[in-house]
């Protein structure tokens, strides 16, 4: 099923805007990106006092069941068949331990500072890819990698001593990064539907594995909270899948530093909460890294 209809022929005064197709996939990652911020935002307001993967654990539950109109409109439960569980599995448990690990670290210190690191994606992806897909990487991507982890670790001592948060979202980071080199994996023989459900689905059981040790039972506030971080959480999964089926990965990925942006107004807002100049520095160098990293890697795409 098209959301959007096919381009029109070619007319007689030429334009250099976007195809449609691109320009709806750089807008659904924008928005994409927004959602996962404010997720990340509602686990922050939660607080400490629940453990993260109780968070989790509604994350993956309620954004399965709103996966499941999807998987449903896109071919049924033909959709769900895999040739490749086993690489589910490894998807969902690193999948699980990123989003368990990040969630700590999003608990405990500024949203900017763990989601700069959590930005440094592209720079552990390109190591994985080297070492598992065994991409060749020239001199100036390994160049780029080594500035992006000077970047990294400005970011990690913000403030003159290097935060228990900080290496918690670096630890997470190293798990997502892990995540789309086998998401890269999956999708030669999966659809992006049945990647999602089956991490939506392991995860939810994994977590539930935990929940006898960590279980806090919420408040009334709290479990709105977490029902609005599931919502949040599957709309921000519906629309990065909505997005790069619709545009290439390489077009749309370098807008998911939007979310640092994001991070930034949250806490200002909510916690009254300046980025340090530190923080800053790692983040520009990181992005800077990143979108060079995204950049090498289309042109050798294409």
């Amino acid at each position: 099923m098209k959301l959007f209809p096919a381009a029109a022929p070619p007319t007689l005064a030429p334009s250099k805007a976007a195809p449609p197709s691109v320009a709806a996939g750089i807008g659904l990652m924008v928005v994409s990106v927004a959602f996962f911020a404010a997720m990340n935002m509602l686990v922050k307001v939660i607080g400490p006092d629940y453990h993260p993967l109780e968070a989790v654990f509604f994350r993956n539950v309620i954004a399965a069941i709103f996966v499941i109109p999807f998987v449903l409109a896109s071919g049924g439960l033909r959709t769900l068949r895999t040739r490749n569980p086993l690489g589910h599995a490894l998807r969902a448990i690193c999948g699980l331990a990123s989003h368990g690990l990040c969630f700590y670290a999003f608990q405990r210190i500024s949203l900017a500072n763990g989601m700069t690191l959590t930005m440094s994606v592209p720079i552990f992806a390109t190591v994985f890819a080297i070492v598992f897909l065994g991409e060749k990487v020239g001199l100036y991507r390994w160049s780029a990698v080594l500035v992006g982890f000077i970047g990294v670790i400005i970011a990690l001592d913000p403030t003159g001593t290097i935060q228990e948060g900080s290496l918690y979202a670096l630890a997470g980071t190293f798990f997502w990064a892990l995540v789309t080199v086998l998401v890269k994996k999956l999708s030669a023989t999966e659809s992006p539907y049945t990647i999602v459900f089956y991490y939506m689905l392991t995860g939810s059981l994994v977590a539930t594995c935990f929940l006898p040790w960590v279980w806090v039972t919420p408040s009334g506030t709290v479990w709105l909270l977490y029902l609005a971080v599931g919502v949040v959480g599957a709309i921000g999964q519906i629309t990065m899948t909505l997005a790069l089926k619709m545009a290439p990965a390489s077009v749309i990925s370098p807008f998911e530093y939007t979310q640092i942006a994001w991070a930034v107004l949250f806490d200002a807002v909510l916690w009254g909460v300046l980025p340090s100049a530190a923080t800053m520095t790692g983040a520009a160098v990181v992005i800077a890294t990143g979108l060079y990293i995204f950049r090498r890697e289309s042109r050798s795409r294409s």
